[in-house]
């Protein structure tokens, strides 16, 4: 049985990335490697696709099936840069068009004024952070594309960042051996920590933008 198998078929596995995890795991060689790279990309262009589960299931080739750490980290590194940077020219591209066609609504334009100005200022750090925070990656290299940052500085951040989130899941993966499930669950506990941690960020932000208009009113 395979480890995407286990548990009932794993229920809660997007059933493409399931069939890519299978296919996957019989490939080891530039195919499989493509694959996971492919992964890593989509996942930054298109949010909803579990990049993260395949990416997960590479690391643990690694440790249980004897893959090579260089093919698997170094195609999972590539994709990770390459989705960046494509969400980097679509950033790019809403700063160029926001040039000759500015948004009319003075809010709206205050809203993106201050994102521009906040990535400026640390944009650095939030691509640095970015490959930690599953579901809103694409959003920092858009803004930072929006920021105009230099190309070569977020293609770099954008790799530091991947290189230690990748270390991340080949570490725990090997301390967990060969159980895929087990590997998976603790990701998705992660995950959870993580959404909760941004929940509550963002609820405190929105009670001091409330208290802050009634004190002005």
């Amino acid at each position: 049985m395979s480890p995407s198998r286990s548990r009932g078929g794993g229920a809660h596995v997007d059933q493409l990335a399931l069939r890519l995890i299978e296919y996957v795991s019989s490939q080891n060689n530039p195919i499989g490697w493509g694959v996971l790279s492919a992964s890593a990309f989509l996942e930054y262009v298109f949010p909803p696709f579990p990049g993260d589960t395949v990416t997960l299931f590479g690391a643990f080739l690694i440790t249980s099936r004897g893959w090579s750490f260089v093919a698997v980290f170094g195609a999972v590194l590539l994709g990770s840069a390459a989705g960046a940077m494509a969400d980097f020219a679509v950033g790019t591209w809403l700063r160029r068009r926001e040039a000759t066609h500015p948004a009319r609504h003075p809010k709206a334009r205050a809203q993106i004024d201050r994102l521009v100005a906040r990535f400026k200022r640390h944009g650095e750090v939030f691509i640095v952070i970015n490959r930690f925070l599953p579901g809103v990656r694409a959003l920092f290299f858009v803004a930072a594309g929006m920021a105009d940052l230099r190309p070569r500085r977020v293609l770099l951040w954008s790799l530091v960042s991947a290189a230690l989130w990748n270390l991340l899941l080949i570490a725990v993966g090997s301390s967990v051996g060969a159980n895929f499930d087990r590997l998976r669950a603790f990701f998705a506990a992660y995950a959870k920590i993580v959404w909760i941690a941004l929940g509550a960020i963002a609820a405190i932000w929105l009670v001091r933008v409330v208290v802050r208009r009634i004190t002005a009113r």
